[in-house]
């Protein structure tokens, strides 16, 4: 994994009120590289989310510079999926219509691409499925199915599973794993859960707030599968927290 799918440089974003100028991001750099996945963790009001948006296109008022494969990040487009907290399906679309959105299902290829991405995330027997037949987890997936049909170069993740319970929660992390490892499209994800970035990312970036900087980047070496309990999930675990909650020296610039 050498080549970058997304290069943020010098970023530094400001949200202006009538009264007053709030800087929310300083001086981010940031590489995720082709196949890769990074998780972003660090207390609320970070500019993580923020920076998802910049990354994704949806916001593009803020002085550095974004790169997707080389290419100035202008606005949204289909090389970058977005999964928001809330799956956003629509309500009265199967899920196969869900995933297709757009295109049409009388289309073979995309018929064969829709089927493709209903097996990848294990959906088998609900194609016919309406979004309240589902649970929050299955609905999740459709979403995800949905993003990779349209092969994004990069697919990013604003706390996913941040509305599902704990048992789902770690049953999505698992189904999520299992489609970067299947179809190795560059993920970044925006999450509180340690574990949680732990158990699934290359790299865990950790920001602190106001303004919302690099503190930290921890490489996540275990093997996968990764066991939550082992001792080096653990330690891993431990240096994460300490970096959370340790306060860097001042102009100390971390870049990725």
């Amino acid at each position: 994994m050498t080549s970058a799918a997304l290069e943020i440089h010098q970023l530094n974003k400001t949200f202006y009120t009538a009264n007053k100028a709030t800087h929310v991001l300083d001086n981010i750099n940031f590489t995720l590289k082709e196949q890769e996945f990074v998780s972003i963790i660090g207390p609320s009001g970070c500019g993580k989310s923020t920076l998802l948006k910049i990354a994704a296109g949806l916001d593009i008022q803020y002085e550095g510079r974004t790169l997707l494969n080389g290419e100035a990040v202008t606005g949204p487009s289909k090389e970058k999926g977005f999964i928001f907290q809330e799956h956003r399906l629509f309500p009265w679309a199967t899920v196969e219509k869900n995933i297709a959105a757009d295109l049409s299902l009388k289309d073979k290829n995309v018929r064969a691409q829709v089927d493709e991405m209903i097996k990848l995330v294990r959906l088998t027997g609900f194609e016919k499925a309406y979004p309240k037949q589902l649970s929050g987890g299955m609905s999740q997936r459709v979403a995800i199915a949905r993003a990779l049909l349209r092969k994004p170069k990069v697919l990013l993740l604003d706390e996913p599973f941040g509305a599902l319970d704990a048992f789902t929660r770690n049953h999505m992390q698992e189904s999520l794993l299992d489609i970067w490892r299947e179809n190795r499209t560059s993920m970044l994800l925006v999450t509180h859960d340690i574990d949680e970035a732990i158990f699934l990312s290359n790299r865990v970036v950790v920001m602190d707030a106001k303004p919302g900087r690099i503190k930290a980047v921890i490489p996540i070496d275990l093997p996968y599968p990764r066991n939550r309990i082992s001792a080096p999930f653990q330690e891993l675990r431990s240096k994460v927290i300490r970096a959370l909650g340790h306060e860097e020296q001042e102009n100390e610039t971390w870049s990725i």
